[in-house]
């Protein structure tokens, strides 16, 4: 299959590279050209993967993710200089899956791109039995993306579901920072250390919708496991 990436990226220089570099490894590759239509042209690509810059014309890249989550799923990758803690948890808490800073290898990107492909449209997702992670009441879809809880369904994010799974499955003994990091990230040198905690509080959030409060416990110094008064039975 030929995977489609889409690049949102205002500097023409720097998303020709990227599109001349990608299309060489055999994907299919579309530059942004209106920066106040991206997702009409979002629609009309259909892309297996983005790679969004933050300073964008007329609306910023934060934005564009928002926009992008209320109808897919499909994997975000930040590219920007800016190279703050802060931009990199803004990116995360408004969807996206990825932050790499400029000036950025090539090599990098290309494997950061598989590496989410991989992840989201891998050997497993083709599986005709599909898998089933359950806890209680809680149902996760990890192929579909999809969260079940009684009567009421969410869509969540890849990042949310490998940490959910992670912790139905190892309920209730806690699961350790390094253990999720190995599971969330393939190369865990390129993630900050405040990354894991803005998809933990994610997830906390995504769970206040089912009215699940206090559903994951932090277990300082160690990890963090669900609550087992919440999800008992």
């Amino acid at each position: 299959m030929e995977y489609k990436i889409y690049i949102v990226e205002d500097d023409l220089s720097i998303g020709s590279l990227l599109r001349d570099y990608i299309e060489k490894y055999g994907f299919t590759v579309k530059l942004s050209k209106d920066f106040g239509g991206i997702m009409e042209e979002f629609a009309s690509f259909k892309p297996d993967l983005v790679l969004m810059d933050v300073n964008l014309p007329k609306f910023d890249g934060f934005y564009w993710c928002r926009k992008i989550r209320e109808t897919s799923i499909v994997p975000i990758i930040f590219i920007s200089a800016r190279e703050s803690g802060m931009d990199q948890v803004m990116a995360l808490e408004n969807g996206a899956d990825d932050y790499i800073t400029k000036p950025f290898y090539s090599e990098v990107v290309l494997a950061k791109i598989k590496s989410h492909i991989r992840r989201a449209y891998g050997n497993y997702a083709s599986n005709t039995e599909e898998r089933v992670v359950e806890l209680g009441d809680l149902k996760l879809y990890p192929e579909r993306l999809e969260l079940q809880f009684k009567d009421k369904t969410l869509i969540i994010t890849k990042k949310e579901g490998i940490l959910l799974e992670c912790l139905i499955k190892r309920y209730p003994r806690v699961v350790s920072r390094d253990y999720l990091l190995e599971k969330m990230w393939d190369d865990t040198a390129f993630v900050e250390e405040n990354t894991l905690n803005v998809n933990v509080t994610r997830l906390r959030r995504r769970l206040q919708e089912f009215d699940i409060e206090n559903g994951i416990e932090t277990v300082r110094g160690v990890g963090y496991k669900l609550n087992e008064t919440v999800f008992k039975g």
